[in-house]
Order: structure tokens, then C-alpha cells, then sequence
């Protein structure tokens, strides 16, 4: 079954519980286009259905920072227009989709979290969108982020911060916050996000979505401004695995302006998710090697193995040793900083947030032994784990090491009585894997007794992104105890 085939069983209409002239936003990505391509509905007729979701909702949870109703409106009545007259532009044709405010569009104010660009519009889209826009999605707005995507919860001095729809007090999680939490209330199907340290991963744990951080040149990278800097990626979240693999269709291909782009394109992507897992090996790793987790999110992710245990798999627990990854993200995330922000450090250090700065001077303190040392680190973990998945063919762990934080926190302090040195350890699951130049998805698990979300990761060899995508879906299915609804989207 390929995207756009599957069968719905009942109408939209037919469910009950959500406010009149909403039905459309509980389905599906992959539903919706199913009935956009049978004529059923309208793309005017979906978006003006998330519009009023966006209206009713948005304001408790501070998603969307900067909303496109007229535009997107009016290119949904010419996809409507293209598709009678049997036109059809790709395989995102009459989807509203919103992108993060890290990435550039054109006539739409990106402020990238930052006062410094608070009424900043591009005259250019980025490649991500112009990719997203010829496959057929309608833009419908921006979603929050912190200020450049520094951390994993979302808040800046712009828009403030957004808020998880699973429980207003807490973090909707980052630097894709706003993405996330606009997915699980049903305001858009589909969005965008970009990925360093975990920043498609840690949201969609918080808040019950989908997202993957592709191999790094699977997909256009959101700055040209360091070819060569592997770690920040630009990728999917959705509701669904295989509404994640319908938005890759569109946004993966070779871009001949990064020096490691993948050749594949995205037809990959467009293959059925189904498959058989029998001996399918999976490493499992409660803790990535001793970080301090959680009691109640571990006891989540606790319950991964057994389910994929049920599926066919494998599952064996294993001991790791990812600690090279520790220096390696560190320093040449800072190197990046300095790279990309150094200049702003020197005309606007008054109006950029501590974080940021902090991360600026690290990366100019930078020596060239620095970045040996990090150099040979990430080097021999990228060895020992080639080995490791000679003998593994996907490694299961914990997305996040805690489930979503007070809101007014600035980040998470402790950790299973183990105190943080700064706001970027508590992120260490997340980021340790980010070095490994791999596909990682976070897939919703389960929830505490406090009704959390808690998200497991799921990491293959690289480039093996769709058998990533493959393994999520079969591990969605199987695992129905995820399928609670935000508390606002009803």
C-alpha cells in the first residue's frame, strides 16, 4: 500500500467528540490525501478546517508564531483548481504544512527565535521549502523555536514559549517545540524541523509525534554557512511513521551545494512501510551507556523490547560505550556557534540570550588541539560503532532521559539525583546519537502516571533511514497504548 491508498474505513464525519467543521484535522497526513485525491474533499475545504483548529487552540499552546491564512487559502483554491482540470504537483499536492522559524520563507516573517531579527522577512525560500511547495504542500505558517534553535525547550524573547498540549505547565520540549506541539492538537498534518542535538527527536517525545533526524545529507541542509558541518540536519515530524516517510518523499534528493549529499532521491521514501521482522536484531540500551534516567521514563521505554520481542525481533540489552561522543558534539557544536554567530556576538550581545552567547564564546576559546582531540574522538566512535551494527541491526533507546519539564524552567536541573552542569546535559541521549552520522526516530512509547508523553529511539546504520522509518511504523502498530489524543485537540 503506498501513500495516498490506504483504506479509511469511515469518513471524518463520523467521529465524535470534535467540534464542528474540525473533523479533517484527526485524520492522518496520508488519509487526507487519500481523500484529496478521490475527490472527496478540497484543499480550501482542509485548510480552512485547520485554520479554525488554529484559532480555537493555538492560543493555550503558542505553536504557531506567524500564521498565512490568506496565502494559504488562496493556493488552496489553486490546487483545487490544478486538480480539476487533472492536474497533480507531487505527493504532497493540497496539504497544509507549517515550517519551523529557523527556516527560511519567502514574504513570511522568520525571526529565527531572535530580537535581532523580530521583523526579519526573506526574500527567499530555502531549499526545504521550495521542495516542500513543488511537491504541492500549502503553507499555513511558522512554528516556535528558541532563539536559533539553541536548546531543547522552546522559548524566546519574541514569542515566548509553548506550552506541551499534554499539560499547559509543561515543555512542549525543542528546539522544534512549536512543530511538535502543533502536530498532536491537529493543527497542521505535517511540519518541518531541523536537528542538532536532538531537536526532532526531544519535541516529538513530549508531545506524542513522530520525528526523525535523517542521515545527514538525505536531506537539504538548513545553512549553507558550513558545508561541512555533519550535525545539524533538516528532517520530518508528523503524526505517523508513515506520514514522515510521505513528507521525505518530497524533501529528499541530492543537493549539489552539499558536499555529502545522498544521490537517492525521494522516491526511496514513497516504498510501503510494511515489513517482517523475524530476526530482525535489536540492541536495546535502557540508559546509552550509564546516563541517569528517569524512573517513570524509564519504566516507559522499559517496555519497547517486549513489544518488538512480539514483533518477531531479536532484543537483546547491551552495554555501550558512547562517552567520545561527549567532546566530539560539544566542540564542534561550539565551533559552529562561533561560525555562524560570532559576527552577531559582536553587534547585538545585548539583545541575544544567554545560551547563545554561551555557545558563541565557547566555539571563539576554540584551539586547533580542540579540535583534534574532538576529531579523533568522533572518529573512533564512528569505528566502533560500524562494528557494533555488524552485529545489530538497529539500536533502541531512550529519546530523552526525563519526560516534559515545568515550563517555567529554564532547563532540567537534575536527573535521577544527578545534578546537570549546564543546560545542554540533560540532552546528552539525544546528542550522543547526533554524532553518529545516523537515522534516528523518536516514536511514541507511552506515558508516566502523570500522563507524559515518553518517546523511544529507534537508530540504524547509516543511511538505512527508511528501514528506521520501516521499524517505526511496525513498532506504532503494535503498540496502541500511544494513540491518546492531546488534551486540546478534541
Amino acid at each position: 500500500m503506498t501513500h495516498g491508498e490506504e483504506d479509511l474505513g469511515t469518513t471524518p464525519r463520523e467521529q465524535d467528540g470534535v467540534p464542528p467543521g474540525e473533523e479533517l484535522c484527526e485524520l492522518t497526513a496520508t488519509e487526507m490525501l487519500a481523500l484529496l485525491r478521490k475527490g472527496e474533499i478540497g484543499s480550501a475545504e482542509l485548510v480552512e478546517a485547520h485554520l479554525r483548529r488554529i484559532e480555537r487552540v493555538n492560543g493555550k499552546v503558542n505553536a504557531i508564531v506567524t500564521l498565512a491564512a490568506e496565502q494559504a487559502l488562496r493556493q488552496a483554491r489553486e490546487a483545487d483548481e490544478d486538480r480539476a482540470r487533472g492536474g497533480w504537483r507531487g505527493p504532497l499536492h493540497g496539504l497544509p504544512v507549517a515550517h519551523k522559524d529557523l527556516i527560511d520563507t519567502a514574504g513570511i516573517r522568520t525571526t529565527y527565535g531572535s530580537r535581532v531579527y523580530a521583523d526579519h522577512v526573506p526574500d527567499r525560500d530555502s531549499l526545504l521549502v521550495r521542495r516542500m511547495r513543488a511537491a504541492g504542500a500549502i503553507t499555513i505558517g511558522k512554528t516556535n523555536t528558541p532563539e536559533f534553535g539553541t536548546g531543547s525547550h522552546t522559548v524566546n524573547a519574541v514569542f515566548g514559549a509553548t506550552r506541551n498540549p499534554y499539560d499547559l505547565s509543561r515543555s512542549a520540549g525543542g528546539s522544534s517545540g512549536g512543530a511538535a506541539a502543533a502536530l498532536a492538537t491537529g493543527m497542521v498534518p505535517l511540519a518541518d524541523g531541523t536537528d542538532v542535538g536532538g531537536s526532532l527527536r526531544n519535541p516529538a517525545s513530549f508531545c506524542n509525534v513522530f520525528g526523525l533526524r535523517p542521515t545527514p545529507g538525505r536531506t537539504p541542509p538548513p545553512s549553507h554557512d558550513a558545508a561541512w558541518f555533519t550535525l545539524e540536519v533538516s528532517g520530518p515530524m508528523a503524526r505517523t511513521a508513515q506520514d514522515a516517510a510521505l513528507l521525505m518523499s518530497a524533501i529528499a534528493g541530492f543537493d549539489p551545494g552539499s558536499p555529502y549529499s545522498v544521490r537517492e532521491g525521494g522516491e526511496v521514501f514513497a516504498a510501503p512501510l510494511e515489513t517482517d521482522l523475524t530476526g530482525v536484531r535489536i540492541a536495546f540500551s535502557p540508559d546509552l551507556g550509564g546516563l541517569p534516567v528517569d524512573p517513570d521514563t524509564a519504566a516507559v521505554t522499559a517496555r519497547a523490547p517486549e513489544v518488538l520481542a512480539g514483533l518477531g525481533a531479536t532484543v537483546e540489552q547491551v552495554d555501550l560505550d558512547l562517552s567520545d561522543a561527549e567532546d566530539a558534539f560539544r566542540t564542534w557544536r561550539a565551533w559552529w556557534y562561533a561560525l555562524r554567530f560570532g559576527g552577531l556576538l559582536e553587534r547585538h550581545r545585548d539583545e541575544l540570550q544567554p545560551n547563545v552567547v554561551w555557545n558563541i564564546e565557547a566555539g571563539l576559546r576554540l584551539t586547533g588541539a580542540d579540535l583534534a582531540r574532538a576529531e579523533r574522538a568522533r572518529t573512533r566512535l564512528f569505528a566502533r560503532m560500524a562494528a557494533f551494527f555488524e552485529t545489530y541491526d538497529f539500536l533502541v533507546a531512550p529519546v530523552s532521559q526525563v519526560p516534559p519539564f515545568p515550563v517555567e524552567q529554564p532547563y532540567v536541573t537534575e536527573i535521577a539525583g544527578q545534578r546537570m552542569p549546564d543546560y545542554l546535559a540533560w540532552m546528552r541521549s539525544a546528542y550522543w546519537i547526533s554524532v553518529l552520522h545516523a537515522p534516528a526516530a523518536s516514536v511514541p512509547c507511552g506515558f508516566t502516571p502523570q500522563g507524559l508523553p515518553v518517546g523511544v529511539q529507534v537508530i540504524g546504520r547509516p543511511w538505512a533511514d527508511m528501514e528506521v522509518l520501516r521499524l517505526a511504523h511496525a513498532f506504532e502498530r503494535a503498540a496502541p497504548q500511544t494513540a491518546r489524543p492531546a488534551v486540546l485537540a478534541g
